[in-house]
């Protein structure tokens, strides 16, 4: 169980009050709370907390595990239901019935996905399906492999899902390796083929870097068309700083000082840059460029995966966003942390020719601090230090952009130790 926290909606979703919150939606249902544990926690100060659970619920044909999820707000949502003490809303439901991703269920169940592939024109025989990641109210992905292919079905909030289809036909028809899609649909399903080559968190598992020539980075961001900088603009990771220090001040209130006082810093040092410290800039982005993002295939980057955030921006960002990634698993104990030092090794020079290098470790130490609401995020065990780990990671990148900013020898280092 998560500790101790001073935010009410916060203590709500993750406190005493859970097995109330749980029992009304499954009392109604016929189902019996035996048990829970917390899975995520998506909070947002002032606005919306979402928590989502492990619940173990006995039904009248047995007992059986099940995803449950609950939102709790000031503004009474749509659809699902919808509890209320007059002052807050809480919305529960159960997997995959979730009232902002509409075509989740759909997805889940491989009679709807047969009548899915029959639609368009592609063989239904043998569905299986493995949910690979789901985000209660924002997207989930599903992968499926029949007799004769493999794909993914993305689940997104269905406002979302023509632009996102179009973005993938953009990119295919430029050349860029990105998954291709084959439809979609009203209710947010967009379909996609799979990607060439092994994730590059998972190759950077080997301990070696993965990649003959780390400019392939570069040279890949550089491909994207020059219509994505039409798009509308998303600010950064490291825009949000402020934000992101208050969820970790809410989560692990003993690092609120400490942490809102980097953000502050961040954004007095990008201020340098963009006059508003918000990123802005004109060159096409990814907006989300990272290893997970990465395929890589016989030493050379091989595909590009997650294209919903793409749009005008600065080239620190996305360069910036993939080396905050890479310190995360080399400090963290992950099993691409050799890897992930290498890499930080090899590419920080290469990466210092595209951009200022004092700007890419401090859009790194503003990306570091949105990872640090991750390990409560996703309930670690041993959040608590994890946090304060990367917190100290931010410090370090601080104190790196010092360096390089100054014209220090040691410009193209982090210490990560």
């Amino acid at each position: 169980m998560p500790g101790p926290t001073a935010d009410p909606d916060l203590a709500l979703l993750t406190g005493p009050s859970v097995p109330d919150i749980l029992g009304a939606a499954l009392t109604p249902a016929g189902g019996t709370l035996r048990g829970w544990s917390l899975r995520d926690v998506d909070h947002r100060p002032g606005d919306r907390t979402t928590a989502s659970y492990v619940v173990r619920v006995a039904w009248a044909d047995g007992e059986r595990e099940e995803t449950f999820a609950a939102t709790v707000s000031g503004r009474r949502p749509e659809g699902g239901l919808v509890v209320t003490d007059g002052d807050r809303f809480i919305q529960v439901w159960r997997f995959p019935f979730d009232p902002e991703l509409p075509g989740l269920a759909a997805a889940c169940f491989p009679s709807s996905v047969a009548d899915l592939l029959r639609g368009l024109g592609l063989p239904p025989d043998g569905v299986q399906l493995q949910v690979v990641s789901y985000r209660p109210r924002k997207r989930a992905v599903v992968e499926v492999v029949t007799e004769r292919q493999r794909l993914f079905i993305k689940v997104l909030r269905p406002r979302q899902v023509r632009d996102v289809d179009s973005r993938h036909r953009v990119l295919t028809a430029a050349g860029v390796a990105v998954p291709r899609s084959l439809g979609w649909s009203d209710d947010g399903i967009i379909v996609l083929a799979p990607l060439r080559g092994t994730p590059l968190r998972t190759a950077l598992e080997s301990g070696t870097t993965a990649l003959h020539d780390p400019a392939d980075l570069v040279t890949l961001l550089d491909r994207l068309p020059d219509e994505l900088a039409g798009l509308p603009r998303r600010l950064p990771w490291s825009a949000h700083a402020e934000h992101y220090a208050g969820v970790v001040a809410a989560a692990a209130p003993t690092l609120g000082v400490r942490v809102r006082a980097l953000a502050g810093d961040i954004a007095a040092e990008l201020a340098a840059y963009d006059g508003s410290g918000s990123g802005s800039g004109d060159e096409p982005t990814h907006g989300d460029f990272y290893d997970a993002q990465l395929f890589v295939e016989h030493g050379a980057v091989s595909g590009l995966l997650d294209i919903d955030t793409m749009g005008p921006g600065r080239r620190a960002d996305d360069l910036g966003c993939l080396v905050a990634h890479l310190s995360v698993l080399a400090t963290g104990g992950f099993p691409a942390a050799a890897g992930a030092r290498a890499a930080l090794t090899d590419w920080l020079p290469v990466l210092d020719r595209r951009v200022d290098p004092a700007e890419l470790r401090l859009r790194a130490a503003g990306v570091v601090l949105s990872l640090a609401t991750g390990p409560y995020r996703a309930q670690d065990p041993g959040w608590e230090k994890a946090t304060a780990d990367r917190v100290e990671l931010i410090e370090r990148w601080l104190d790196a952009a010092a360096s390089a900013g100054s014209g220090s020898s040691e410009n193209a280092l982090i210490r990560l130790s």
